[in-house]
């Protein structure tokens, strides 16, 4: 079975709120002025007339101002690097931020540059309004932990160490997670960014191979005092405090699952609250814990609860399996060929129509985003109500939707772009930033294309397990109905005279029988009633006959 030894822990790593999109990136909490740069030599009347239109506020009449000086020959070096640096600023303040990325990416990657170290505080900036997608850690990644302890950075560090701690996780190196922790725990708590770094930090102590498990939970307990204690909450943004403790809570359970401390787990996902977007995986995977431990009536009834009608977009096909799996080892295969039959009957067919998707325009990510992707999300790939439906479960993840977030990015600026003053657009900065507008929309559109392939492929890989999980199961149950008593599902078999298994109700809950309607506040509080059908052992051990 699937989650025998450890869970996943990538499902809660992406960082939503310093990547979210803004509608405008205010730049007036960042010192953006460079060190005084000794120029070269007087600046030209392009230069001149390029700083009192940008002071002014004329940013798209400076932008062609300053693209004169850096393609002329009357300034220095020194004054065509201000007026590339000012380039870049003046495609932010227009709205142009992918193209403006271009031009600080050509200054981060040159440190001679004068300009060199005041773009990493707009790279900064731009973390606001571009996705990762954009490669714009990648950018923040060209800098040395070193470059961040200069003076300049000041009133930005504790942000440069979330971002740049960012880029080291993304690179997933161990060296790298050993830096993202160095640099994460370097912000401090008064900072905005503290809550965001911290719980990095944490995940990335997951991923270290040598690591104990403690550090992490360390690093998460550490926000929980914070949610707990109203000193402390009050410091930052009531949104945010809730959704880390709720995604703490969900990475603790799977830590103490991934050791074996399945009681220890059961506490942390039963924490979350209904109202959490994790909730319904969090009942799953308590599931798994309380199966592990042979309190089958809660796994049972969790599931039970996932089958609710309120959650027809969401899919635990694994659940099923589960569940079967359940009713084997208490010998009732009647119960488990059900649950085997109902799994069968829907997700095979879905599994063959994924595996059609999958194989479309291979090698033309781009093609597979256009006539596959974009009619899935448009429902009009002509799929069965379910295979639409799973396959849009799955184009809603959060990785997956920052790529469309990137290319509706992208389309807004150009649609700006054409927008634009006839005379603006016919000049040559125009000319580059349409350029540069379109390759990076093809580039992300491919890139987009290729990430839902492989997430709709990896859907595809796991229903596949499933199915032979569940032949498996089916092929067991033959087996015990022919007396053939070995099986690897055997191990947790049920002895016919273990009494059934209680079901506690403590003085704040009643107990009521379900007859056929779900009613929200019953979710989550289900028990399944379930005894052994299997053979009693004798004194000796062994089964007697029936």
């Amino acid at each position: 079975m699937r989650r025998t030894a450890t869970l996943a822990l990538a499902a809660l790593l992406t960082l939503s709120a310093s990547s979210a999109f803004a509608d405008n990136a205010a730049d007036d909490d960042l010192d953006f002025e460079p060190d005084t740069v000794e120029m070269g030599g007087p600046p030209s009347k392009d230069m001149e007339q390029a700083k009192k239109l940008y002071d002014k506020g004329d940013f798209a009449a400076a932008l062609i101002a300053y693209d004169k000086v850096v393609n002329g020959t009357e300034d220095s070096e020194a004054n065509k690097q201000k007026a590339q640096f000012f380039i870049a600023k003046s495609l932010y303040q227009l709205g142009y931020y992918a193209a403006s990325l271009v031009h600080f990416e050509e200054m981060a990657a040159e440190p001679a540059h004068t300009y060199h170290r005041a773009t990493l505080k707009w790279l900064a900036a731009l973390t606001d309004v571009l996705p990762d997608l954009s490669g714009i850690l990648d950018k923040i990644g060209m800098y040395s932990p070193e470059d961040l302890e200069d003076p300049i950075f000041d009133k930005v560090r504790p942000r440069l160490y979330y971002l740049m701690g960012r880029h080291y996780y993304d690179e997933g190196l161990p060296d790298g997670l050993q830096q993202a922790i160095s640099l994460l725990s370097k912000v401090p708590e008064d900072s905005e960014y503290f809550i965001e770094s911290k719980f990095l930090e944490a995940v990335c102590w997951v991923l270290v191979p040598d690591a104990t498990g403690k550090e992490a939970v360390d690093a998460l307990k550490q926000l929980l005092i914070i949610a707990e204690e109203p000193a402390l909450r009050k410091k930052y943004p009531k949104d945010m405090v809730r959704e880390y403790e709720e995604r703490s809570y969900v990475t603790m359970a799977r830590i103490f699952y991934s050791k074996g401390q399945y009681e220890t787990a059961i506490k942390y996902f039963e924490k979350l609250p209904q109202s959490s977007p994790d909730w319904l995986e969090s009942l799953f995977e308590a599931s798994w814990a309380y199966y592990s431990i042979d309190r089958n009536s809660k796994a049972l009834g969790n599931i039970h609860t996932l089958n609710a009608p309120y959650f027809e977009d969401e899919f635990f096909p694994e659940s099923l399996i589960l569940k079967a799996q359940i009713y084997y080892s208490y010998c009732r295969f009647e119960s488990s060929e059900e649950a085997l039959a109902e799994f069968n009957t829907t997700y095979p067919p879905v599994r063959d129509d994924l595996r059609n998707i999958v194989k479309m325009n291979e090698g033309d990510d781009s093609t597979f985003y256009e006539e596959e992707v974009a009619k899935i999300r448009n429902d009009q790939a002509g799929l069965s109500e379910i295979t639409q439906r799973l396959s849009m479960s799955v184009l809603k993840d959060k990785q997956i939707q920052k790529s469309f977030d990137y290319m509706d990015e992208l389309d807004k600026e150009l649609a700006q772009f054409e927008a634009a003053d006839k005379g603006w657009k016919t000049t040559r900065i125009a000319g580059e930033v349409k350029t540069d507008l379109e390759l990076n929309r093809s580039t992300a559109e491919e890139a987009a294309g290729k990430l839902a392939r492989a997430r709709l492929g990896r859907l595809e890989e796991e229903l596949t397990f499933f199915m032979a999980d569940a032949r498996g199961i089916k092929y067991a149950i033959l087996d015990k109905k022919k007396e053939k008593v070995k099986s690897k599902y055997d191990g947790a078999a049920i002895s016919g005279d273990q009494a059934a298994e209680r079901i506690d109700v403590d003085d704040e809950h009643q107990t009521w029988n379900f007859q056929g309607e779900y009613w929200k506040d019953e979710l989550g509080f289900y028990r399944a009633k379930i005894s052994s059908k299997c053979p009693a052992k004798t004194a000796g051990g062994t089964a007697s006959a029936e």
